[in-house]
């Protein structure tokens, strides 16, 4: 999986996202786009459009959207601190591979929304049925879905939505379905303890798991580390430990699940993580 999936794309001519604090808002009204570009450096935790990550191997996406403040279309938008592309496009991209490997399976986590109405939350679970229509799996007990299941109902998507809205439409997984524990630290080391005691603690069983590989940065790192951003000053440095956990995991029932990470090209990330499926016992590779 890929942690802000979307963030390949940071357009810095938006303005900055309803989410972000009063004194992101000040500095950028200050510095402008020169704010912004600085800001973007810190932003974008990934460099591969939708279609070249599906190329690579991965199958779990980390999704945020957002309106635009005073946007007369009410578009919704992917959006990380600034706004990056429309949802639809997003969504047909997606979609425009999956039709070309009808065999693969990806899922999309709806996990924060921001400055959304009920009618844009209409419009979004509107816009997933006219693109994915019946290719999406209605929710059922996570344990009843293998590989086999899909296929042979010729589902491809499962939607994960956090937010109430999920109960009233039966192809939205709720959030809770799909927990997603945060250490939030700039330590390797204290990363690595997070994840080992969530894998321990488990999760409960009938629901998908989730182990972010992911550094947060604090406002000293970035003041620190401003001009270089979030790649070269973080996620590069670390990256040695965080492979070294990965390639220690064992997939399955009391191990990972899904395991997501910022800039999933570095390094062997992705391949790692697949060949953690091999390591299954014969008989279960079409439950992971």
């Amino acid at each position: 999986g890929s942690h802000d999936s979307f963030s390949f794309y940071i357009d810095e001519a938006s303005p900055v996202g309803p989410e972000q604090p009063e004194t992101v808002q000040n500095f950028v009204s200050v510095f402008g786009t020169v704010a912004k570009k600085l800001m973007r450096k810190w932003l974008a935790t990934q460099t591969m459009n939708f279609t070249s990550q599906l190329g690579a191997g991965i199958r779990y996406f980390d999704l945020r959207i957002s309106t635009k403040p005073r946007d007369p279309d009410n578009e919704l938008y992917f959006a990380h601190g600034l706004f990056s592309a429309k949802v639809k496009e997003g969504l047909e991209e997606i979609n425009a591979f999956l039709a070309e490997h009808p065999k693969e399976v990806v899922f999309l986590d709806f996990n924060h929304f921001y400055g959304m109405q009920k009618y844009h939350h209409e419009k979004l679970v509107q816009m997933l049925k006219d693109t994915y229509g019946n290719k999406m799996c209605p929710a059922i007990f996570a344990h009843e879905v293998s590989l086999q299941y899909l296929w042979e109902k010729e589902h491809q998507v499962l939607v994960f939505y956090h937010s109430p809205v999920a109960v009233e439409v039966a192809f939205l997984w709720p959030g809770q379905m799909m927990p997603a524990p945060w250490a939030n630290t700039t330590d390797p080391e204290k990363l690595i303890q997070f994840l080992q005691a969530s894998i321990t603690e488990r999760r409960k069983k009938g629901s998908f798991f989730i182990s972010q590989v992911v550094l947060t940065p604090k406002a000293s790192t970035v003041v620190k580390g401003v001009a270089s951003g979030l790649r070269e000053t973080i996620t590069e440095r670390a990256l040695p430990a965080m492979m070294e956990w990965v390639r220690t995991q064992k997939a399955g029932e009391s191990g990972v699940n899904i395991i997501t990470a910022d800039f999933v090209e570095l390094g062997d990330f992705i391949s790692t993580v697949i060949k953690l499926n091999y390591a299954l016992d014969e008989g279960e590779d079409d439950t992971t």
